[in-house]
Protein backbone atom coordinates (compact mmCIF):
# COMPACT_ATOMS: atom_id res chain seq x y z
CA UNK A 1 0.00 0.00 0.00
CA UNK A 2 1.66 3.47 -0.92
CA UNK A 3 1.51 5.81 1.82
CA UNK A 4 0.44 9.82 1.10
CA UNK A 5 3.00 12.48 0.93
CA UNK A 6 1.51 13.43 4.46
CA UNK A 7 1.88 10.24 6.17
CA UNK A 8 5.45 10.44 5.05
CA UNK A 9 5.73 13.79 5.90
CA UNK A 10 4.67 12.60 9.74
CA UNK A 11 6.51 9.65 9.49
CA UNK A 12 10.36 11.65 9.19
CA UNK A 13 10.62 10.44 5.87
CA UNK A 14 11.03 12.37 2.19
CA UNK A 15 8.00 14.01 0.50
CA UNK A 16 6.70 16.25 -2.05
CA UNK A 17 5.18 19.82 0.01
CA UNK A 18 3.15 20.30 -3.08
CA UNK A 19 0.98 17.73 -2.40
CA UNK A 20 -2.39 19.14 -2.80
CA UNK A 21 -3.53 17.44 0.62
CA UNK A 22 -0.36 19.13 2.42
CA UNK A 23 -1.46 22.16 0.54
CA UNK A 24 -4.91 22.23 1.92
CA UNK A 25 -3.68 21.43 5.58
CA UNK A 26 -1.42 24.61 4.93
CA UNK A 27 -4.36 26.76 4.16
CA UNK A 28 -6.23 25.83 6.78
CA UNK A 29 -3.56 26.50 9.44
CA UNK A 30 -3.40 29.80 7.37
CA UNK A 31 -7.06 30.59 8.11
CA UNK A 32 -6.39 29.85 12.01
CA UNK A 33 -3.26 31.44 11.92
CA UNK A 34 -5.15 34.85 10.76
CA UNK A 35 -7.70 34.21 13.37
CA UNK A 36 -5.47 33.46 16.03
CA UNK A 37 -3.25 36.30 15.52
CA UNK A 38 -6.38 38.85 15.01
CA UNK A 39 -6.82 38.57 19.02
CA UNK A 40 -3.97 40.44 20.34
CA UNK A 41 -5.96 42.24 22.70
CA UNK A 42 -7.60 39.35 23.86
CA UNK A 43 -7.37 37.51 27.02
CA UNK A 44 -4.72 34.28 27.45
CA UNK A 45 -8.40 32.36 27.64
CA UNK A 46 -9.26 32.65 24.54
CA UNK A 47 -6.27 32.29 22.69
CA UNK A 48 -5.80 29.00 24.81
CA UNK A 49 -9.74 28.18 23.21
CA UNK A 50 -8.28 28.75 20.12
CA UNK A 51 -4.73 26.69 20.52
CA UNK A 52 -6.75 24.15 21.30
CA UNK A 53 -8.59 23.90 18.14
CA UNK A 54 -4.97 23.65 15.92
CA UNK A 55 -2.21 22.67 18.34
CA UNK A 56 -1.41 19.25 18.99
CA UNK A 57 -1.48 19.17 22.71
CA UNK A 58 -1.92 22.73 25.18
CA UNK A 59 -1.31 22.28 29.53
CA UNK A 60 -3.39 24.22 31.43
CA UNK A 61 -1.83 27.53 31.74
CA UNK A 62 0.25 28.01 28.28
CA UNK A 63 0.02 31.28 26.55
CA UNK A 64 1.93 31.59 23.28
CA UNK A 65 1.04 35.43 22.86
CA UNK A 66 0.27 36.53 18.55
CA UNK A 67 1.68 37.34 16.82
CA UNK A 68 2.48 33.16 15.88
CA UNK A 69 3.36 31.80 12.93
CA UNK A 70 3.48 27.90 11.90
CA UNK A 71 2.90 25.26 9.77
CA UNK A 72 0.73 22.80 10.56
CA UNK A 73 0.32 23.40 14.02
CA UNK A 74 -1.03 19.90 15.04
CA UNK A 75 2.48 18.86 15.12
CA UNK A 76 3.35 20.89 18.20
CA UNK A 77 2.46 19.70 21.96
CA UNK A 78 3.08 22.47 24.32
CA UNK A 79 3.14 21.53 28.23
CA UNK A 80 1.46 22.92 31.69
CA UNK A 81 2.43 26.79 32.15
CA UNK A 82 4.54 27.49 29.21
CA UNK A 83 4.81 30.81 27.46
CA UNK A 84 5.63 31.69 24.33
CA UNK A 85 6.52 34.93 23.74
CA UNK A 86 5.69 37.26 20.32
CA UNK A 87 6.49 36.54 17.39
CA UNK A 88 7.60 33.04 17.89
CA UNK A 89 8.08 30.83 14.19
CA UNK A 90 7.40 27.19 14.30
CA UNK A 91 7.90 25.63 11.06
CA UNK A 92 6.34 22.12 12.31
CA UNK A 93 6.74 19.11 9.70
CA UNK A 94 7.51 17.28 12.39
CA UNK A 95 6.87 17.04 15.95
CA UNK A 96 7.89 19.97 18.31
CA UNK A 97 7.48 19.17 21.97
CA UNK A 98 7.73 21.92 24.76
CA UNK A 99 8.03 20.57 28.28
CA UNK A 100 5.82 22.06 31.08
CA UNK A 101 6.84 25.00 32.37
CA UNK A 102 9.46 26.37 30.03
CA UNK A 103 9.68 29.85 28.86
CA UNK A 104 10.64 31.20 24.99
CA UNK A 105 11.22 34.86 24.52
CA UNK A 106 10.34 36.66 21.72
CA UNK A 107 11.45 36.25 18.06
CA UNK A 108 12.25 32.59 18.84
CA UNK A 109 12.16 30.45 15.45
CA UNK A 110 12.31 26.41 15.74
CA UNK A 111 12.69 24.67 12.63
CA UNK A 112 12.11 21.02 12.07
CA UNK A 113 11.93 21.33 8.51
CA UNK A 114 14.67 20.49 6.89
CA UNK A 115 16.46 19.69 3.00
CA UNK A 116 17.90 16.61 1.84
CA UNK A 117 21.69 17.70 0.69
CA UNK A 118 21.15 16.31 -3.27
CA UNK A 119 20.48 18.93 -5.14
CA UNK A 120 18.33 16.61 -7.52
CA UNK A 121 16.39 16.19 -4.72
CA UNK A 122 15.64 19.53 -3.48
CA UNK A 123 14.95 20.55 -7.51
CA UNK A 124 12.13 17.59 -7.48
CA UNK A 125 10.44 19.66 -4.31
CA UNK A 126 11.29 16.99 -1.76
CA UNK A 127 11.78 18.04 1.81
CA UNK A 128 11.84 16.04 5.28
CA UNK A 129 11.53 17.23 9.11
CA UNK A 130 13.03 16.14 11.98
CA UNK A 131 11.96 16.32 15.51
CA UNK A 132 12.82 19.01 18.05
CA UNK A 133 12.47 18.33 21.74
CA UNK A 134 12.64 21.26 24.61
CA UNK A 135 12.56 19.88 28.45
CA UNK A 136 10.80 20.83 30.93
CA UNK A 137 11.45 24.54 32.59
CA UNK A 138 13.90 25.44 30.19
CA UNK A 139 14.60 29.26 28.38
CA UNK A 140 14.94 29.87 25.43
CA UNK A 141 16.27 33.58 25.17
CA UNK A 142 14.58 35.41 22.75
CA UNK A 143 15.59 35.87 19.10
CA UNK A 144 17.33 31.92 19.46
CA UNK A 145 17.03 29.72 16.09
CA UNK A 146 16.86 26.24 16.76
CA UNK A 147 17.67 23.73 14.26
CA UNK A 148 15.88 20.45 12.95
CA UNK A 149 16.78 17.52 15.21
CA UNK A 150 17.97 19.20 18.47
CA UNK A 151 17.14 18.40 22.02
CA UNK A 152 17.17 20.58 24.43
CA UNK A 153 16.93 19.15 27.84
CA UNK A 154 15.02 20.03 31.01
CA UNK A 155 16.14 22.87 32.99
CA UNK A 156 19.05 24.58 29.84
CA UNK A 157 19.19 28.07 29.06
CA UNK A 158 19.81 28.98 25.27
CA UNK A 159 21.01 32.30 25.23
CA UNK A 160 19.46 35.30 23.10
CA UNK A 161 20.33 35.22 19.38
CA UNK A 162 22.15 31.57 19.76
CA UNK A 163 21.71 29.53 16.92
CA UNK A 164 21.74 25.91 18.41
CA UNK A 165 22.48 23.21 16.17
CA UNK A 166 23.25 20.32 18.36
CA UNK A 167 21.49 19.08 21.45
CA UNK A 168 21.79 20.88 24.68
CA UNK A 169 22.28 18.83 27.79
CA UNK A 170 20.10 19.12 30.50
CA UNK A 171 20.60 21.96 32.91
CA UNK A 172 23.54 23.51 31.14
CA UNK A 173 23.67 26.92 29.52
CA UNK A 174 24.58 27.25 25.64
CA UNK A 175 25.04 30.48 23.62
CA UNK A 176 26.51 31.72 20.65
CA UNK A 177 27.04 31.25 16.91
CA UNK A 178 26.56 28.15 16.84
CA UNK A 179 25.28 27.79 20.10
CA UNK A 180 28.07 25.82 22.50
CA UNK A 181 27.77 24.60 26.26
CA UNK A 182 28.87 27.21 28.74
CA UNK A 183 32.08 25.65 30.34
CA UNK A 184 30.64 24.98 33.73
CA UNK A 185 27.31 25.91 32.79
CA UNK A 186 25.90 23.20 34.27
CA UNK A 187 22.87 24.27 37.03
CA UNK A 188 22.47 22.67 40.26
CA UNK A 189 19.90 19.97 40.19
CA UNK A 190 16.55 20.57 42.08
Amino acid sequence: MTRSQKEKMLAGEMYNAADPEIQAELLLTGAWLKRYNDTLGDSAERWNALLLERLGAVGLGAVIRPPFHCDYGFNIRIGAWVYINYNCVILDVAAVTIGDGTAIGPAVQIYTADHPHDPEQRQAGLQLGRPVSIGRHAWIGGGAIILPGVTIGDHAVVGAGSVVTRDVPAGSTAMGNPARVKAGGRLPKS
